[in-house]
C-alpha cells in the first residue's frame, strides 16, 4: 500500500526546524488582530507559553520598537513555573509600537544546569569539562571583554573541581549569554501592537458646551468670545477638555425649530448638526459665532486656562452642504433623482443626509473627511469626539485613525456609539482612544457592579477606555428628571470615579433636569434654539462639582482606570468600591447611596489591605467631600447617608 505524502503546505523542513513552541502571548486582543492600549509611561507586562521539545534549556526575551524604527529594543523574560515567562517594558513615546516574543535554545545555560547536578552526585566530569570548553571556545570570538578567554586560561591550571567552580560562575554565564549569536538560531512570535497615546487618553475631565448658548443677551446667539469669557469658570470648577458640538455652517433646506420641529421660524438657529450651508462645509465655522481667526483666540486663551478644545466630528451633511453638489455620489440617491435624508426609525432628521460610504468614489470619501480632521488638527484641534462612528465601516476607522496618529500620535477619538455591545467593542478595538458606554442606564447596584467588573477587567480594559457622562444633549435619563440635587450628585461622583475620564454636560451643574414626558430627552433642548443661562442660579451644585475635581486631582488613584475593587454592603441601593495606587501609597474608597430620596444605613466590609492600611491597627477615614473623620479598625464599618444632607461619601485614610 502506497503511503500517503506529507502535505508540504502544512508540515515542511522549515516549521520542523524549530523546536521551541511560543503560544498564548498575553495581553494581545484577537490573537494579535487589533493593537491593546497604555498610556506613555505606563509598563506592558508581556506573558507567553514558551518551551521546547526535550529537556534542553532556553532563553526568552521580549523585543519592542516604535513603529517606524527598524531595530528593535529588548527586554528579558523570566520562567515563572509550567512554561510560563513573563517580562516588561516601559513605553515612554505616544506612538503605536509592535512588540513580540523571542526565544532561543540556551546551550550554554543547559550544559550548566547538567554539571551541576552531576557534581552534586560527586560524578566524574571530564568529558563535561572538555564539551564546555569546547563551547566556550566557539563563543569566546564574540567576547569583546575576553572575559570568557581568560576563564578558559585559568581553568586549563586547575584542577576539575576548580574548573567546575570557574565554568559555573554566575558572572560568567553573564558574559556568555552577552556574546551569544542568536541571528540563526533565534524564534521569534509574529509581532503585536500597542497603541501608546498621552496620558489625558485615560485621566481628563471634559466639560461639552454649545458655544452659542455662552452668551448672555436672550434671543442672541453667543460667541467664540463670549466663551472666551466663560473659561475661568469652566477651568474654574476642574475641567481640562472642553468640547464644542458642531460648530460648522449650519443648514437653511429643512432647518428643524424648537423641539425638533420640522418647520422653523425666522430666526430659529437650527440644530448644529445639520452640517454645510453656502458659507462652506466641515472646514468652516458657522458665521454667527465668529471666525477662523476668532477660534484661534479660544483656543490659544483655553490653553492658557488648561483647556484643551475637543470638536464633534459628525459625517453628515445638510440638504445645502457643499458636497451634496459637488459630490452626489457619497449620498443615497433615490431612483427618482433625490437624496434620501437620514432616519432612525421613528426618529426622522429631514435636515440631514447621511454619507454613502458604498457609492462608487469611496476612496474619494475616505481622502475628504482625512483631509478634514488633517484641518482641524492645524487649527490647534488634537480631540475629537465621533458622533454614530458604528453607522460608518469599520474599516474606514481602523485606516483613518491609524493615518491621523501616525501623523499626529497625540490626537484623541472618542465614540460616540450607544449601540450593541459587539460594535462598540470592534469600534475600540479599530482604534478609537475612548467609547461612551451604557453608563447612563445603569442605576441599580448590581447592573453597575458587573458592568464596571466587565469595563475595567481583561480583556475589555487592554482596548476600551470608558469616558462617562451622566447626561448628553440627547440623553436625560428618568433618575435625573425625578430626583433632584441628590441625584445629580450621586450620578456625578459615579461617572467621576469609577472611570479615570468622565465628562459632564453643561446645566448639570445647575440640575437642569426638565425632560419631555415620557422619554429620556430634554424639553426645550439648546440643540434646537438659543439659550441664555444663569449660571448663579439658585440650587446649583457648582460648589460640589468643583470639589470633586479637586479631589480627583489631589489623588493618584483616581487617576487610573483599570484599578477598580467592589465591596460587600448589606444594603442594596448602598455602592461600594475603592481604587488604590501602590506606588503613591494612595487609595479612596467611594460609598453612594444610589437612592437620591431616602436614607440608607448598613454595614459595610473593605479588606483593609485595599486600602494600604494595617488592619491590625486603627487609622482614619477622612471623608473629603464633608470633612468628617471617622475611627476605624479592621473591615467591618458603619455607614448612614442621607440624600438631602450628603448622599457619597469620598474617603482617604490616616494612620500613625
Amino acid at each position: 500500500m502506497p503511503s500517503t505524502p506529507l502535505p508540504v503546505n502544512q508540515f515542511t523542513p522549515d516549521r520542523a526546524s524549530h523546536p521551541i513552541q511560543i503560544q498564548d502571548v498575553r495581553p494581545s486582543i484577537d490573537s494579535g488582530r487589533y493593537p491593546v492600549k497604555r498610556e506613555v509611561g505606563d509598563e506592558l507586562v508581556i506573558s507567553a507559553d514558551v518551551f521546547r521539545e526535550g529537556h534542553d534549556q532556553i532563553r526568552v526575551a521580549v523585543q519592542y520598537r516604535p513603529w517606524y524604527a527598524t531595530h528593535w529594543r529588548e527586554s528579558p523574560m523570566h520562567h515563572q513555573g509550567n512554561d510560563l515567562w513573563t517580562g516588561s517594558f516601559i513605553v515612554t513615546e505616544n506612538a503605536r509600537h509592535d512588540y513580540r516574543i523571542v526565544a532561543w535554545p540556551d546551550r550554554f545555560g543547559t550544559w550548566r544546569d547538567e554539571v551541576r547536578k552531576k557534581a552534586d552526585a560527586g560524578l566524574d566530569l571530564s568529558s563535561e569539562l572538555l564539551e564546555g570548553a569546547a563551547l566556550l571556545e566557539s563563543i569566546a570570538q564574540r567576547d569583546a571583554s575576553g572575559t570568557i578567554g581568560d576563564a578558559l586560561r585559568r581553568a586549563a591550571s586547575l584542577d576539575q573541581y576548580g574548573r567546575v567552580e570557574l565554568l559555573l560562575d554566575e558572572s560568567l554565564a553573564g558574559v556568555v549569554e552577552a556574546a551569544l549569536d542568536r541571528q540563526a538560531i533565534q524564534v521569534s512570535s509574529p509581532a503585536f501592537e500597542v497603541i501608546v497615546d498621552r496620558v489625558k487618553a485615560r485621566y481628563a475631565a471634559w466639560y461639552e458646551i454649545f458655544p452659542r448658548s455662552a452668551g448672555s443677551t436672550e434671543g442672541q446667539t453667543g460667541t467664540f468670545d463670549d466663551v472666551i469669557d466663560r473659561l475661568e469658570m469652566i477651568a474654574g470648577m476642574g475641567f481640562d477638555v472642553l468640547y464644542f458640538p458642531p460648530i460648522h455652517p449650519i443648514g437653511e433646506i429643512n432647518r428643524k425649530g424648537p423641539n425638533n420641529a420640522v418647520i422653523s421660524q425666522p430666526g430659529d438657529p437650527g440644530s448644529p448638526y445639520a452640517i454645510g450651508a453656502a458659507s462652506g462645509g466641515h472646514d468652516a465655522i458657522e458665521p454667527s459665532l465668529g471666525t477662523l481667526e476668532d477660534f484661534h483666540r479660544l483656543v490659544e486663551a483655553a490653553g492658557e486656562h488648561g483647556l484643551e478644545i475637543a470638536l464633534d466630528f459628525a459625517i453628515q451633511a445638510a440638504p445645502d452642504h457643499p458636497w451634496a453638489a459637488d459630490n452626489p455620489s457619497w449620498f443615497h440617491v433615490r431612483p427618482d433623482g433625490t437624496i434620501k435624508y437620514a432616519e432612525n426609525p421613528p426618529k426622522k432628521y429631514e435636515d440631514i443626509y447621511p454619507i454613502n460610504f458604498g457609492g462608487n468614489d469611496w476612496s474619494g470619501l475616505w481622502q475628504e473627511l482625512r483631509r478634514v480632521f488633517l484641518f482641524w488638527i492645524d487649527q490647534g484641534v488634537s480631540i475629537f469626539r465621533v458622533d454614530n462612528p458604528h453607522t460608518k465601516p469599520f474599516g474606514f476607522w481602523e485606516w483613518v485613525i491609524r493615518e491621523i496618529q501616525e501623523l499626529h500620535p497625540q490626537v484623541i477619538f472618542l465614540s460616540e456609539a450607544f449601540t450593541r455591545p459587539k460594535i462598540m467593542s470592534t469600534l475600540a478595538k479599530a482604534g478609537f482612544t475612548q467609547s461612551y458606554s451604557y453608563f447612563t442606564w445603569r442605576n441599580d447596584k448590581q447592573g453597575l457592579t458587573d458592568y464596571f467588573q466587565e469595563l475595567t477587567s481583561p480583556p475589555v480594559s487592554e482596548y476600551m477606555r470608558t469616558n462617562l457622562f451622566p447626561t448628553t444633549p440627547d440623553i436625560l435619563p428618568v433618575y435625573l428628571q425625578q430626583g433632584g440635587a441628590a441625584a445629580f450628585k450621586i450620578r456625578l461622583t459615579l461617572a467621576a470615579t469609577l472611570s479615570s475620564v468622565y465628562g459632564m454636560y453643561s446645566g448639570y451643574e445647575l440640575c437642569e433636569g426638565a425632560g419631555i414626558p415620557g422619554k429620556e430627552e430634554f424639553i426645550n433642548s439648546e440643540k434646537y434654539e438659543l439659550k441664555v443661562w444663569d449660571w448663579e442660579r439658585p440650587g446649583n451644585i457648582r460648589p460640589f462639582v468643583t470639589t470633586l475635581n479637586v479631589i480627583r486631582q489631589a489623588h493618584p488613584a483616581l487617576h487610573e482606570y483599570d484599578n477598580l475593587r467592589f465591596h460587600w454592603s448589606g444594603s442594596d441601593q448602598i455602592l461600594v468600591y475603592s481604587k488604590a495606587d501602590a506606588a503613591s501609597g494612595d487609595a479612596v474608597l467611594v460609598v453612594v447611596n444610589l437612592d437620591p430620596f431616602r436614607t440608607m444605613d448598613a454595614m459595610i466590609y473593605v479588606p483593609p489591605d485595599d486600602l494600604l492600611v494595617d488592619g491590625n491597627r486603627p487609622f482614619t477615614a477622612h471623608d473629603l467631600l464633608s470633612g468628617e473623620r471617622y475611627d476605624w479598625h479592621g473591615g467591618d464599618h458603619y455607614v448612614r447617608l442621607d440624600p438631602a444632607i450628603q448622599p457619597v461619601h469620598v474617603l482617604v485614610f490616616e494612620q500613625e
